[in-house]
């Protein structure tokens, strides 16, 4: 289906035996922003990494632009390039904030590659440390670096696990709002893991609830908020604890 970026069908992740994610089904619309929401523990870190394809399901599989994935398959590197994942504890490459930034760019052969990253720099507003060392960096500074490298290459999907978890109110709206610009301006479809159930509702066009790695329910955001359909849902919204 042309308007479908990831589709997912009886998909399983388990470790050492222990099962540990359960989506039945899910698509994923090209250009929507999808929130996961849940308890720590829940798989949301776990699906994101299965969306990558860092990880192989360990039953059922996973479309990426209409090409199924599944258990024994690999995708082809020039298709695993078009979804990019920031996670929650990014790691730098040794070197500075625009080597690390410069560095997709660099290993795709384009050019114009410093005009383009001082650009996404200037943008996340981290351009005059753009000499600076990685290893002197703050956790929020490592943060948005993690989110520049990500943008530069402009990738198809965005997959953000917890991309604000570690700034202040004031950064967390500047993110916040490249987010909504990347997709609204360039149509990236973007994923994105958050505890910050205000920030879900932000963001996202559809929310989804992982609870003990099962997918209990997808819906847009406004309904999942206001008139949740099963019991963890409203549990989670009350704001009680769940596991």
């Amino acid at each position: 289906m042309a308007d479908l970026i990831y589709q997912v069908d009886s998909l399983v992740k388990s470790y050492n035996g222990r099962q540990v994610l359960s989506v039945p089904a899910l698509e994923v619309q090209r250009g929507e922003i999808l929130g996961l929401v849940g308890p720590s523990g829940a798989g949301k870190s776990t699906f994101l990494r299965l969306l990558n394809f860092l990880e192989a399901p360990s039953a059922g599989r996973i479309a990426f632009a209409g090409r199924w994935f599944g258990q024994p398959d690999t995708l082809p590197l020039a298709l695993r390039r078009r979804a990019v994942l920031v996670f929650q504890r990014p790691v730098l490459l040794s070197g500075s904030v625009f080597d690390n930034v410069a560095y997709g760019l660099r290993i795709r052969g384009c050019r114009n590659v410093r005009s383009t990253v001082e650009a996404v720099l200037a943008r996340i507003g981290l351009l005059h440390l753009k000499r600076a060392a990685s290893h002197t960096l703050s956790g929020g500074e490592l943060q948005r670096v993690a989110l520049a490298r990500a943008l530069v290459v402009e990738p198809e999907v965005l997959l953000l696990d917890e991309p604000t978890a570690n700034l202040d109110p004031a950064h967390v709206r500047a993110i916040e709002a490249m987010i909504m610009e990347t997709n609204q301006a360039a149509g990236t479809t973007v994923v994105i893991v958050t505890h910050n159930v205000f920030q879900a509702r932000r963001l996202a066009q559809r929310v989804g609830l992982l609870v003990g790695g099962r997918l209990v329910e997808v819906a847009p955001a406004q309904e999942f908020f206001e008139s949740p359909q099963t019991e963890e849902a409203c549990a989670f919204v009350r704001g009680d604890m769940i596991y």
